[in-house]
């Protein structure tokens, strides 16, 4: 194992809930020192999310993987003081208050800039620096609906559905990791660092395919469509005989060909309706009938292997069970095995991609809040005497 391609970066990660954590967790897992900064007596909620084992949250487990914590009050002159000065050292600041909040505290990007002009500043919120938004309390949720994700998810006479998980807050924290390394890039140019101003509402829109140009060149809005796709069929979800579950999917021409040959109806296939996936798309029902039925009446196992051998395009839908067991995942390292010193050996997911190069290891599990306070104060220039006393003052834990 390397020391990981982000070795020698240093992120501060004052973020919480959930996208700049995470942003700041995928820059860890390549190898960056993060320093997690939390207040006080009131730590990133997101260790209160999710289940626990005995007293000992899972979630953040991973979420706080990689990352030094930090207790640090910065609305106190001292514990903004303190910032101040591992700010200084640091490559990268993730902060996802509402706007001007840093600016309140003397922590703008003014202030840290004079002191470190090479510093990127990543602002995570829900709507952005400006507009009539910005103060609004921001959550992933609001994204999923405001993007237009929840309208086009859930079946055509049910209501719009939402994610069970932090969709919109994965997708944003991908692009704040990609708007650091960019804003990193440049940096290596111009020897200045910059503010990056990123939405939620924004990333998940972009993900979300054509719909913005449809509406503006055809004035329509794309439909709920349930499991099924408004632009190729056969695509669906179909039980086995055992009570599972498959995905089939057919966006390529001759992906649909093998499937209905498979499934006993080669004669559609010659008709002209089948070229395109638009044609097939409005025989929907007729090609999803004859995929079901062939489905149904056969096993998980049976469906995949059949699939397989035919090079047509089907998947199992797993459960975690399923995912830990599975060869692919397996022989990709997918899940790594951590050593936590409250739970012992945890499993969790793994680094996003493999580099040829060698892979940083997930060097440790989350930590309690303010773990690491003194190392990194003395680290940032503090005395032992100047941390004593903002304890005393209460700016640290």
């Amino acid at each position: 194992m390397s020391a990981g391609a982000l070795a020698g970066l240093r992120v501060v990660d004052v973020s919480t809930l959930f996208a700049g954590p995470m942003a700041a967790m995928h820059l860890g897992d390549l190898g960056a020192d993060v320093i997690k900064i939390e207040h006080p007596r009131r730590p990133d909620p997101s260790r209160g999310h999710g289940p626990s084992k005995d007293g000992h949250n899972l979630w953040w487990k991973t979420l706080g993987r990689n990352k030094r914590t930090v207790a640090l009050d910065l609305s106190h002159p001292g514990g903004a003081a303190a910032f101040r000065a591992v700010a200084a050292g640091a490559d990268v600041v993730i902060e996802n208050f509402r706007p001007d909040t840093l600016e309140r505290w003397g922590l703008g990007y003014g202030a840290l800039s004079a002191q470190n002009p090479g510093l990127v500043l990543a602002r995570v919120t829900g709507f952005g620096q400006v507009g009539p938004y910005r103060r609004r309390p921001g959550f992933g949720t609001l994204a999923e609906a405001m993007s237009g994700f929840a309208s086009l998810t859930g079946e055509p006479d049910g209501p719009p559905t939402l994610p069970p998980f932090g969709l919109a807050d994965g997708i944003a924290s991908l692009a704040t990791a990609f708007a650091v390394m960019t804003a990193l890039h440049a940096r290596a140019a111009t020897g200045r660092g910059q503010v990056v101003d990123l939405a939620i509402i924004e990333p998940i829109l972009a993900m979300l395919g054509p719909q913005i140009t449809r509406w503006d060149q055809l004035g329509t809005v794309q439909p709920r469509t349930g499991n099924r796709s408004a632009s190729n069929a056969p695509r669906n979800t179909y039980r086995t005989c055992d009570g599972s579950w498959v995905a089939v999917s057919t966006s390529a021409q001759s992906i649909a060909e093998r499937v209905m040959r498979l499934v006993g109806l080669p004669g559609v296939v010659d008709e002209p309706w089948f070229a395109t996936g638009a044609g097939r798309a409005e025989h929907t029902d007729e090609l999803d009938a004859a995929v079901s039925a062939w489905v149904g009446a056969r096993t998980r196992d049976q469906v995949v292997e059949a699939f397989e051998a035919a090079q047509a395009a089907v998947a199992p839908v797993y459960d975690a069970a399923d995912i830990v067991a599975d060869p692919q995942f397996r022989a990709l390292g997918t899940i790594c095995h951590v050593d936590d010193p409250e739970l012992g050996t945890i499993a969790m997911q793994g680094p996003l991609f493999r580099l040829s190069d060698g892979d940083a290891p997930v060097r440790f599990t989350g930590r309690s809040p303010g773990a690491d306070t003194d190392e990194v104060l003395v680290e940032a220039g503090l005395s032992p005497g100047q941390i004593a006393a903002l304890r005393a003052e209460g700016a640290l834990a």
